[in-house]
Parts: C-alpha cells; sequence; structure tokens
C-alpha cells in the first residue's frame, strides 16, 4: 500500500523515503515487538507500555509475539478495545486525617504531623506512580530529654558544671515547649581488663595510688540514674550524688548506654507523644562493634534491653559493643534524636558518625561543659528546622524516588529532606513508586515513610497487578488447538511434541518446514543462528549466558553495556541488547544515578553553587573548587563572603545565621582566635570586612589536610577610638602657636638673610673706592666764605672809567 501510494505520488517520493525510514526505526525501538514475550504475563513484563491482544483471530499464525505491542499499534492493526489487556498503576488513599496545628494541651493525643497516613499501592512492573507527602512540625510539641553523661575522670569538671544544669536546662527549654521532661544516666566502660582496672587493688577505687585524684567509684557500663520526670530537681540531686571513675585505655564505652538508653524504652520513661532527646556527652572517643574481642566478647550484641533491678546495663561484660547499623536503627525504631555533644578535637569523628547514623547531630562541648545548655537549645532548634523522610521494611523489587517541596516553593528532584524550617511551616513530598518484577501470585508487601525522629508514619500497603484478566477464560486441551493444547489469551500453550500457533504441528514434521519463514532477511542464518526452525518457527537454543529470543532469536538479555562487569552496572533489565534502566538511573549501561540528594551542599544549593550534579555526584565548574558538595573553595570570590557568616555567629552571634538558628549546622569550621594573624603562608586567604560599628574584622581562611576548613581570625575586630575633645583641643591650639613661631622664625631669618646680604654688598662697594677721605667729592668744608660790599668799597669803584 505504501508502494503504491508513493508511485501515485512521485513528486513526494522524497516524503515517502523519509517516513518509509522512520517508520522503519521507531518500528526497531519496540520493545513489546522484541519477542520475548509469549504470553500476556510475559508481555506486561517487559515494559510498562505494552500490551496484549486476547483477541482469538488477531495477528499472523506464524507468531505470538505480534499479539504483544503499543495499545495504540494494537487498536490500529485489528484488536478490539476491550481484548486489550493493559492494566495500570494505581494508588489510592485509605487514611487522611488532617494535620495538627499545636502539639500540647487536650489535643496531645491526636496529634497528626504527617498527611495521609495510610495508602495502597496497585502497582504493574515498570509503571510508575505516584502520591504526594505532607509534613508539619507542629508548635509546643512534648519534649523527653534525657542526658547521658561520660563519669570518667577527665569529665570531673564537666560534672561539677552540671549540678544546677536541671533547673536551668528547664527554665530555657520552657520557652520552647510546655511540656518538658529530664532524664539523667551515665557511663564509664567494661569493667574488664583491658579497658579497666582489674586488680584487686582497684576493685573498689580505680584511683589507688593515682596523686591527682586518690577516690573514685569503681568503672560500669550503664547506669540509669534517673527516668525521665517533670521533677527537674531530683536532676540536680542524682548529679550532686555522683563521682567520677577511672577506666585504663581511652576510648569509652558510650554506644552501650546509648543503646540501653534507646531500647529500654519502659525503664527510661520515653513517651510515645514527644519528642525524644538524647544528650550524649563525652571527651573522648567511643569503643565499636569487635572491640570486644580484646577482652574475649565474641558475642554480638542481641540489641535487646538488659537493665537489672538497680537499672544497670547488666550484660556488659557478656556482649560486644554494639555496630553502628545497630545503634542507627535502635534509634530510628524508637524515633530517638542524638546528639552528641563532645569537644573540639574530636568533633570530625562523631560528624562521620552522623552520616551513618539517621537523626544524629553533633555539637561542640567546651572543656568543662559550660556551654551545654546553649548546646542543647540550638540542637534542638536544629532538629524542629528539618524534615528528613526515612523509608522502613523496603521491599528490594519497588524503586522510590523523592522530590522535596520545601518551604520556597521549589521542588528538588532527589531530595527527601527540607532544612530551615519554622514551626508550624507544612513542607511536602512527591513520591514515585514502580515495581521491577513480580512476585509470586497473591503476594503483598508493605512498607513505610515516616520522618526522621518522628512518632508519625505513613503506611503503604502493596499489590501487584501481573495476572491478565483474560486467564479467567483459559481452556485446556481447547479444539482451537488441535485438542493439543491450552487455549489462554488469545494463545495456544502446545502440549509436549507439538508446535505450531495452533498446536498442529507434531515435532520432526519435514513436510511442514519452511526455512525462509525462518530467516529475518534474505541471505541471513536460519533464526540467526541461533535456533531450530520447527513448523516454520524459530524455537531458540539455550545458553548459559542468559535467554536468548525472538521471532528469528535475534535477541537476548546478555548482550548489554556492562559497568565494572555487571549487566547493565546491576540497575536496569538487559532487553535485545539494550539496557532498559531502573528509575533512578539512566545511561547507556545504566551507571548514571538521577539521585541529587547527595549532591545538596548545608546550605541546600546544589554542588554549593559551584558545580553541577551528574550521576548522583558534584562536578565543579568554579576554578578552585573541591569537596564532595564543592564546598571547600578557599580561592572563589565568595569564599570570604560564605566564611564571614560563620565567623559573624560563631564569634559574636550575629548575622543571618545567628538569627535563624542555623549557625551550628552550617558552620562547622574550626575556627582559631589569635592577636595577631600570619599572612605569609601561601596557602591561606586573608578576608577583612567592615563590621556595623565600622569596625575592620581579619581572618584567613585555609583547608587542613584532613579536609577540614580552618578559619583564623583575630579575637576583636580593629576599631579606631574616638578622639578625646581637650586633646584635640589643645592639638589644634599647639598647631596653630608653632605654625605662627615657625612663620616668625622664617620672616626673621628672610630679614637677617636680607640685611647680611645688604651689609655685605656695602662693603664690598667701599673697598673698591680710589680716593682719599680729603678728596672726597661729596666732602665739604665745614668754614664757607662769602663776600660782602661795604659802603667805602661801594663809592671807590670806578664807573665808566671814573672816579667819584
Amino acid at each position: 500500500m505504501w508502494r503504491l501510494w508513493c508511485r501515485a505520488h512521485r513528486a513526494a517520493l522524497l516524503t515517502c523515503l523519509v517516513v518509509h525510514l522512520f517508520s522503519h526505526s521507531v518500528r526497531g525501538l519496540n520493545v513489546c515487538m522484541s519477542g520475548s514475550a509469549t504470553s500476556c504475563e510475559e508481555c506486561l513484563l517487559i515494559n510498562p507500555n505494552c500490551a496484549w491482544c486476547a483477541q482469538e483471530d488477531f495477528g499472523r499464525a506464524r507468531t505470538l509475539t505480534s499479539r504483544c505491542d503499543l495499545s495504540q499499534n494494537l487498536l490500529k492493526r485489528g484488536c478490539e478495545a476491550r481484548f486489550i489487556e493493559n492494566p495500570r498503576s494505581v494508588s489510592s488513599i485509605l487514611k487522611n486525617k488532617p494535620l495538627s496545628s499545636k502539639g500540647s494541651g487536650s489535643t496531645q493525643y491526636d496529634v497528626i504531623q504527617i498527611q495521609p497516613q495510610k495508602i495502597s499501592l496497585s502497582l504493574r512492573p515498570g509503571d510508575q506512580t505516584s502520591f504526594e507527602v505532607q509534613v508539619r512540625p507542629v508548635e509546643d510539641y512534648p519534649v523527653d530529654l534525657y542526658y547521658l553523661m561520660d563519669l570518667s575522670l577527665s569529665m570531673k569538671d564537666d560534672l561539677d558544671t552540671i549540678r544546677n544544669l536541671g533547673t536551668k536546662l528547664a527554665e530555657e527549654m520552657k520557652k520552647l515547649t510546655s511540656n518538658f521532661r529530664l532524664g539523667f544516666g551515665t557511663f564509664v566502660d567494661k569493667n574488664m581488663s583491658p579497658f579497666s582496672y582489674t586488680a584487686p587493688k582497684y576493685q573498689e577505687n580505680p584511683c589507688n595510688g593515682y596523686k591527682p585524684f586518690p577516690n573514685c567509684v569503681p568503672s560500669f557500663g550503664f547506669r540509669n540514674l534517673l527516668s525521665l520526670t517533670d521533677k527537674v530537681d531530683r536532676f540536680n540531686e542524682e548529679v550532686q550524688k555522683q563521682m567520677v571513675s577511672r577506666n585504663r585505655d581511652a576510648p569509652e564505652g558510650g554506644f552501650d548506654a546509648i543503646l540501653q538508653a534507646a531500647v529500654c524504652k519502659e525503664r527510661i520513661g520515653w513517651r510515645k507523644e514527644a519528642y525524644h532527646l538524647l544528650v550524649f556527652a563525652t571527651d573522648d572517643v567511643p569503643h565499636l562493634a569487635l572491640d570486644g574481642k580484646l577482652a574475649g566478647l565474641v558475642q554480638p550484641h542481641d540489641g535487646q534491653c538488659h537493665l537489672n533491678d538497680k537499672n544497670e546495663y547488666s550484660a556488659s561484660t557478656k556482649m560486644d559493643y554494639p555496630s553502628l547499623a545497630l545503634l542507627g536503627e535502635k534509634l530510628a525504631e524508637n524515633n530517638i534524636f542524638l546528639i552528641f555533644a563532645v569537644t573540639k578535637r574530636h568533633y570530625v569523628l562523631y560528624k562521620n558518625f552522623t552520616a551513618l547514623i539517621p537523626g544524629t547531630t553533633v555539637e561542640i562541648l567546651d572543656q568543662s561543659s559550660k556551654n551545654i545548655i546553649q548546646l542543647i537549645v540550638t540542637a534542638y532548634n536544629n532538629i524542629r528546622s528539618k524534615v528528613e523522610l526515612s523509608v522502613w521494611d523496603h521491599p528490594e523489587d519497588l524503586n522510590l524516588a523523592f522530590t522535596a517541596t520545601c518551604q520556597d516553593g521549589q521542588s528538588l528532584s532527589g531530595l527527601r529532606k527540607c532544612a530551615d524550617l519554622k514551626i508550624g511551616d507544612t513542607v511536602s513530598f512527591d513520591v514515585s513508586v514502580d515495581a521491577r518484577s513480580c512476585p509470586p501470585s497473591g503476594t503483598q508487601k508493605s512498607f513505610t515513610i515516616k520522618p526522621v525522629g518522628f512518632k508519625d508514619r505513613l503506611e503503604v500497603s502493596v499489590d501487584y497487578h501481573c495476572d491478565c484478566g483474560c486467564t479467567r477464560y483459559t481452556q485446556t486441551n481447547s479444539s482451537r488447538c488441535s485438542s493439543s493444547g491450552t487455549y489462554t489469551c488469545g494463545t495456544c500453550r502446545c502440549e509436549s511434541g507439538y508446535r505450531g500457533a495452533h498446536c498442529e504441528c507434531e515435532e520432526g514434521d519435514a513436510g511442514s518446514l519452511n526455512l525462509s519463514a525462518c530467516r529475518e532477511a534474505e541471505g541471513k542464518q536460519v533464526c540467526s543462528g541461533r535456533g531450530e526452525c520447527s513448523c516454520n518457527q524459530c524455537w531458540c537454543y539455550e545458553s548459559e549466558f542468559g535467554k536468548i529470543y525472538g521471532t528469528f532469536c535475534e535477541c537476548d538479555d546478555f548482550s548489554c553495556a556492562r559497568h565494572k562487569g555487571i549487566l547493565c552496572s546491576g540497575h536496569g533489565d538487559c532487553h535485545c541488547g539494550e539496557c532498559k534502566c531502573h528509575a533512578g538511573y539512566i545511561g547507556d549501561n545504566c551507571n548514571c544515578s538521577t539521585e541529587t540528594a547527595p549532591c545538596v551542599s548545608e546550605d541546600g544549593r546544589m554542588c554549593s553553587g559551584r558545580g553541577s550534579c551528574v550521576c548522583g555526584r558534584c562536578q565543579c565548574t568554579e576554578p578552585g573548587a573541591f569537596g564532595d558538595t564543592c564546598e571547600k573553595c578557599p580561592t572563589c570570590p565568595d569564599a570570604c563572603a560564605t566564611k564571614r557568616e560563620c565567623i559573624e555567629c560563631r564569634l559574636f552571634n550575629t548575622g543571618k545565621f545567628a538569627d535563624n538558628h542555623t549557625c551550628q549546622r552550617m558552620c562547622k569550621d574550626e575556627i582559631i582566635t589569635t592577636e595577631t594573624l600570619n599572612t605569609d603562608d601561601p596557602s591561606t586567604v586573608l578576608c577583612l570586612y567592615k563590621t556595623e560599628n565600622d569596625c575592620v574584622m581579619k581572618f584567613t581562611y585555609s583547608e587542613h589536610a584532613s579536609g577540614q576548613s580552618v578559619l583564623t581570625a583575630l579575637r576583636e575586630p580593629e576599631c579606631a577610638s574616638a578622639p578625646d575633645a581637650l586633646t584635640v583641643l589643645l592639638a589644634v591650639v599647639g598647631s596653630i602657636l608653632l605654625v605662627g613661631i615657625v612663620l616668625l622664625a622664617i620672616w626673621k631669618l628672610v630679614i637677617t638673610i636680607h640685611d647680611r646680604r645688604e651689609f655685605a654688598r656695602f662693603q664690598s662697594a667701599r673697598s673698591r673706592a680710589r680716593y682719599e677721605m680729603a678728596s672726597n667729592p661729596l666732602y665739604k668744608q665745614p668754614i664757607s666764605t662769602h663776600p660782602v660790599e661795604t659802603v667805602f668799597q661801594m663809592y671807590s669803584k670806578s664807573y665808566n672809567g671814573g672816579v667819584h
């Protein structure tokens, strides 16, 4: 038909060729037509878009696989819609109580912090469905706080500091909740060698002979001294009674104590309707699982409560220390937030523990626990400011993908937590679920989604759409199958020894053999060289590597790309030479994860804004940036601005981090204060900024070899002091007088120089004179002569020659 159309429209020949090639390419990508499905159930497992036609007279008689195709293709090929089997995954809400807004009061026991509470899923393998989960931390929620303290000898100063902790802590916590209870427990280590002093002279007093502190109590594993109570004065009383102990090695047995405090719910007094905070205060590292072998303890910890009548841990010398996995499991199971309050030198170690134990935070404890109250309040605010979902009893054949929509309204794919929340903020998570395979018929599974540390949970029940409805009309020894097979869903399943679309051929019947029907194309091998042609059909060989299938045995499930020797990286299924990746993975070999949660930095930005998330890992694009989330970058333009906020909140309790109580969570760098800064080190960056008081704060930023950022800052900003008024007045007057004196001196000097020059000029002129004093032309005699005419003379004078 296509060829006739092209002949009739020669002017559109090029267009016809393009359409023809495109249709062939699309058909080549149609995994439903790959030939692997010989039944309706197998068809549904190939791909979520595949459908099966159960119509009896549908398709070519030569092949069974043509019944498996895309639903729209089946309709075009003549299959009626009522015969198409194409179930979809659906979700149904079974319990959906509204979220609460307040935690304490008359509604305390009906508080709802997650919505919905129960969901049912009906999944078809590969067909993804989704549902929304909303979480709202309510206001004024009850709090149970259990203070677990290391009583080894090095903690003596801390014990003295917390003797009145109960009253002060209760006053601070009353600002956050109206329903607060406090408990107290202590630990040291297993009382056996080589962890403690066990010689007879040390049994009653391990400090015997220790001059700095000669008296102490024997070491012990864990003691519950005060169950949770609202009578905080009893906390002070119990602390007053305590004395420190002394163990031999540096590590402590704190993990034994944490586990007992978590699992002994009734003895400790944890309430179901409350936040559970467990504060772990120590100044040293803990013993871990397998350390007990040093003392001959080979029995692993069973995770059970072992408190005796004296409220002491009775299995301390019988079982090994618990593992991190067991500890995290029991803490999560009992909805407990663990707060590590440790000294600065062990901060990095316990920070690494928090990555392995969900719902755990770490704070820096002063040497004598002076900041313990502020530490607890800060940790509590940090806990209340974030919501993180955890999955319990996750079935292995289910893929879960999370998308978080936090308070800013932006959707973050691959993220299952929100931070920097305020009490009463509602956040939502879109959860996508799909099944990878089908369990045995009739199997039902379930899993639980719960916010870390919350008692609220969402229960999800799962059943599977793996059976076709047409199987209800199955006929055995059907006449449609030549009475030699079972008719189901439009096809025949032949008995042993019979083959063909209608079981019309017997094995070895050469009369019906047509080899051309078993070749994919002229000149190609019969059944692709991987099967036998019988009854005009290919019957593929078995292979030790996997399954060979297809109309012409052209496909298999083992010739796909591998990663590190693993087919499709273990995150996909091989279909006819192509990896079909599971949800959450992409790539030719499915080795690229689409999960973005590992790329989100502490400040909530993707790769700290300095890179992109590729295959679940950050690729830093900013020159000089490095770290798991590109968070380290001493040479970046914004490095000083970012670290400035940590300097402000950690040293001076100012800035935006101090305002929203995120300082301890965002600023984990080591900060060293000093009087003067060393700026000669080329590996450090000098940062300056102007404070609100117009002072200049200076600090240096560098990266330690251990990977931790180190900030070295001045103890106080450099500020210019205000001038004194009297000093300024005297300075001005003095300056004026000084200027006047200087001007007078200059004037006098100029006049003196001028007079001396004039005198010198006079002397020079005098020395050059050539006359004597007597002949000085300017000289006049002091005597002058003037002639006077007398009468006599007047008459004796002759006129005109005569005499009168």
